[in-house]
C-alpha cells in the first residue's frame, strides 16, 4: 500500500525548462527533437512558447534525460533546476485570440494583404471571428474594411481628440 501511494505522487512525466540563447529557442527545440529521435531518448514533447524568451520547455520523466540530450546542442545552456507540471504550463498551450490588445479607436498598420502598409483606425472588433473592421486613414472616402486580427499591428492606442 505504501508503494502505491508513493507511485501516485511521482508524476509519470514533468516539464523541464531549458535555458537557451535569446532568439535561438526554435533551433534548439529542433535539435532536441533530432537528438531525441537519433538516440531514442524518452522526451515526449518540446514546446517553444512565444511569450517565454530564452527558454524551451521539454516534457520528460527525468531531468537527467533532458541534460543528456542538450549536452552537445549549441545555444542550449542548461536545464533549470526543478520541474513543472502540465497544469503550470497549460496556459501556453491555449491559443490567444489575435484581437487581444486591440481596442476600438486604436490606430493600426495593416501588415499583409492588398492594403499592406496602410494606417487605419479600428471601428469594430469581432472577437468570435477574430476579425476587426478598420477605416483607412489615407483614403479619400472612409471605407470600412474587415481584416483578420493577425495582420494588423497597433501603432497607437485611442487618443482623445488628438490625431497623429
Amino acid at each position: 500500500m505504501a508503494d502505491e501511494a508513493t507511485q501516485q505522487v511521482i508524476p509519470k512525466s514533468a516539464i523541464f525548462a531549458v535555458k537557451t540563447t535569446a532568439n535561438q529557442e526554435r533551433s534548439v527545440a529542433n535539435l532536441i527533437a533530432m537528438v531525441t529521435r537519433k538516440e531514442n531518448l524518452d522526451i515526449r514533447s518540446v514546446l517553444v512558447p512565444e511569450e517565454l524568451k530564452g527558454y524551451v520547455l521539454v516534457e520528460s520523466p527525468m531531468a537527467e534525460i533532458v541534460e543528456d540530450c542538450i549536452k552537445n546542442i549549441p545555444h542550449a545552456k542548461a536545464v533549470v533546476r526543478g520541474a513543472s507540471s502540465i497544469t503550470e504550463v497549460q496556459h501556453f498551450l491555449a491559443p490567444k485570440p489575435t484581437v487581444t490588445g486591440i481596442s476600438e479607436g486604436d490606430i493600426v498598420e495593416l501588415t499583409a494583404g492588398p492594403f499592406k502598409g496602410e494606417k487605419a483606425r479600428v471601428k469594430r472588433i469581432d472577437e468570435a471571428k477574430e476579425e476587426i473592421t478598420v477605416e483607412l486613414s489615407e483614403a479619400m472616402v472612409p471605407i470600412p474594411v474587415t481584416v483578420r486580427g493577425d495582420i494588423v499591428r497597433v501603432l497607437s492606442k485611442e487618443e482623445t481628440g488628438v490625431k497623429r
